[in-house]
């Protein structure tokens, strides 16, 4: 199947028949020493959820982190008392995005960061509603590491604050999070992101906003722009696992 879209007065062609998922499947990576991943067959009295185990069907519980276990999609509510919940606040789910790849930029301290110089560089023209940042170099060890105590690298508050001046609603990133591992509860790119302050939200929070984290672009994706679906569960929590897609957009001729 073939649709068209028109993003800035121009016409684009998708091939939906295509995609390319960009989410990291549950359980194989970790940060923040989250709870393991764990999936086992339901069991009461002689029912055991397995067909392997003789039952008709398989039945399993689940026990997972939406932070800490994979790709997640979360929302304003992950740094509110209120906890706003994705459901509620991901009300669309197909965005143009703009797909860019950036260098990391080390610190004085030895952090690696991701630089307002460094968006403006991979980004020159005027930036969609979705922005997704491939950070360089790009191997395969992003698919199975547990990033905790590592201090991955994080988003400079600069750079957060320049995609909310560029208008950017839906961010993606290949890193467990926006902001440093350790930083004494600030979260300071978080709350910038989303408006918010002293972890309140305030009548203008951009409760329609979303931070996807721990996504894997595969380096024969090139950079530009593509037709970004986010898939989400119906989970009533401040984040929840996801499975962001992209699909190319071709300008039409």
């Amino acid at each position: 199947m073939k649709i068209t879209t028109i993003y800035m007065d121009a016409q684009y062609s998708c091939d939906l028949t295509k995609p390319i998922d960009i989410s990291i499947p549950v359980g194989q990576v970790k940060c923040f020493h989250a709870t393991d991943y764990k999936a086992q067959p339901y069991t009461a009295g002689d029912f055991i959820g397995s067909v392997k185990k003789g039952a008709p069907v398989n039945f399993y519980d689940i026990t997972m982190n939406p932070h800490g276990n994979g790709t997640h999609t979360e929302g304003l509510g992950h740094i509110t008392k209120k906890q706003e919940s994705i459901n509620s606040v991901l009300k669309e789910f197909h965005f143009v995005g703009q797909l860019i790849s950036v260098e990391l930029k080390t610190t004085a301290k030895g952090d690696h960061i991701i630089t307002k110089s460094a968006i403006k560089t991979a980004c020159e023209k005027e930036m969609p509603e979705a922005l997704i940042i491939r950070t360089l170099p790009n191997t395969k060890t992003k698919l199975t590491r547990d990033y905790s105590d590592t201090n991955p690298p994080y988003l400079d508050k600069g750079a957060m604050q320049y995609l909310v001046d560029q208008g950017v609603k839906h961010l993606l990133i290949d890193l467990p999070s926006v902001d440093r591992e350790v930083d004494k509860g600030k979260l300071a790119s978080h709350h910038i992101f989303w408006n918010v302050e002293n972890k309140k939200a305030k009548d203008n929070s951009r409760k329609d906003c979303t931070i996807t984290e721990l996504i894997y672009v595969p380096p024969r994706i090139k950079d530009g722009l593509y037709l970004l679906n986010i898939q989400v569960p119906s989970l009533e929590l401040d984040a929840a696992p996801s499975k962001p897609v992209l699909y190319k957009m071709k300008l039409k001729k």
